[in-house]
């Protein structure tokens, strides 16, 4: 019992999700995973939202986005996993960057990797 009660930070899964969708959800899910065995809760939005919107109809994807950044700001983390950074990563990242938020960096590997900023 003492488990669930144990301090887990919220960090926000940031991964691309455009291109190549079956792989890129794949991907997200690896990486939710991960962020989950680390003991963190991982907040992974292109996971939920594209389940029921359209992320090529403009007007859902520009709903899904805000709704992103608000779960952004319930998070302490951002976490970004691959190599490819799209815009709205690029975006996301911006956004961490303004909240001041830890920003840490993973490979497709999940390993942590340095990023010159």
């Amino acid at each position: 019992m003492d488990e669930f009660r144990k301090y887990k930070p919220m960090v926000y899964v940031c991964s691309p999700y455009s291109g190549d969708t079956q792989f890129n959800t794949a991907q997200a899910k690896k990486y939710s995973r991960f962020a989950y065995k680390q003991g963190a809760i991982p907040m992974t939005p292109h996971l939920l939202y594209t389940r029921f919107m359209c992320d090529e109809n403009p007007a859902e994807r520009s709903d899904a986005m805000h709704f992103n950044y608000v779960l952004l700001g319930n998070c302490s983390e951002l976490w970004v996993f691959g190599s490819r950074v799209s815009d709205g990563m690029a975006h996301e990242i911006g956004i961490a960057k303004k909240r001041k938020l830890t920003i840490r960096w993973f490979n497709e590997s999940c390993e942590e990797v340095s990023v010159d900023e």
